[in-house]
């Protein structure tokens, strides 16, 4: 089909409906590898960690500094990594941690699907070897290795949570950091490396290009994210517009008139995710409280759901792992300002958080 054939079979109101869907469906993406950028390509970002496949370790908590990331925990510190799954798989080597004391890794790929728990929780406190494999890894398991988990995208972003019980104690916190260890299956089992992965040219973003080149960071990341079944629907519609795997056309050479109606859409999409944050979740005691965040199969499908998630604090936990309950008012409806108040939150006898 030719180009002027395929731009002539997207009517503009078509254009419109694909780029609201389309942008509710890759938010999330879009902003993480506006994530993955700072912290892992860009070392004149700010907010650089480490290149792909190195654990950055941070003794400290979290601040108002720390921009890329959305409303991260304050009072727990981070270890933090991006993988790179293309060339072989990863393993993560995990201390033996008292149990008295919690800890996370949390493994979520590029979808912003949470894939998979180490940790107190999930796999308990002792220590072990786990691997982490790209999308279409099809080897062998090591008999050492407890639990493979399997990321849906090339790319993947690991966030270690150590919990930190107070200032004195962030001495202890750093020589658990010291014991997490990774590296790639060849160096594992002392093999040599297979053949690297193909050098890539990653484009550079910030908050002013994400919002102007929306669909070109889409199409890029794509690329790196092969198609779930559940997937295809919204995966073929954005296709017809030049985006993604079976696109007929680059996206920029849509006419004028249609690049119009998908900023239009993408205003639409962007004005349903902001809603369903405001109202998408229970309201109690002027609390907000639900469950935004999974796996593949907690969203199934549900791509409103996974952008509020994002919008709301992307790489949240699951609620197995931990809740969110947020407020921005007192409950008389004042907003909360720190600038000008301290609060104190006060909890009934007996009615403790557990």
């Amino acid at each position: 089909m030719s180009l002027i054939a395929v731009k002539n079979a997207i009517s503009e109101a078509e254009s419109k409906a694909i780029a609201q869907q389309g942008f509710i469906y890759g938010l999330p993406i879009v902003m993480n590898y506006a994530v993955m950028y700072e912290y892992a390509v860009d070392r004149n970002s700010g907010q650089f960690k480490a290149p792909f496949n190195q654990i950055h370790n941070e003794a400290r908590v979290f601040t108002y500094q720390d921009t890329a990331v959305i409303t991260p925990n304050s009072d727990t510190p981070y270890s933090v990594m991006f993988v790179d799954l293309r060339a072989e798989p990863i393993v993560l080597s995990v201390p033996a941690v008292d149990k008295a004391r919690y800890y996370s890794v949390m493994l979520c790929d590029g979808n912003t699907f949470n894939y998979g728990y180490i940790g107190t929780r999930a796999t308990g406190s002792d220590p072990g070897d786990y691997m982490v494999v790209g999308p279409d890894w099809t080897g062998d398991t090591p008999p050492s290795i407890k639990k493979v988990f399997r990321s849906s995208t090339q790319f993947s972003a690991v966030a270690y949570r150590t919990q930190l019980f107070d200032p004195n104690d962030m001495a202890n916190v750093v020589k658990i950091q010291a014991g997490y260890k990774v590296q790639p299956l060849s160096a594992y089992l002392k093999e040599p490396a297979p053949p690297a992965a193909r050098a890539i040219d990653f484009p550079k973003i910030d908050k002013d290009l994400a919002k102007s080149n929306f669909f070109a960071y889409l199409d890029f990341a794509l690329q790196f994210a092969p198609s779930g079944p559940e997937e295809r629907d919204i995966r073929a519609k954005l296709a017809r517009i030049g985006i993604g795997e079976g696109k007929s056309f680059n996206f920029k050479d849509l006419s004028l008139e249609h690049k119009v109606d998908v900023d239009l859409g993408m205003k639409q999409g962007e004005a349903r995710v902001e809603q369903y944050v405001i109202s998408g979740q229970k309201n109690i005691n002027g609390w907000k409280v639900g469950s935004l965040f999974g796996d593949r199969a907690f969203f199934n499908g549900d791509w409103l759901k996974r952008a509020a998630a994002a919008k709301a604090g992307i790489y949240g936990n699951d609620a197995a792992e931990a809740m969110y309950p947020m407020t921005k008012t007192l409950g008389d409806g004042e907003v909360l300002d720190g600038s000008k108040h301290n609060y104190t939150l006060t909890f009934p006898a007996g009615q403790f958080p557990r």
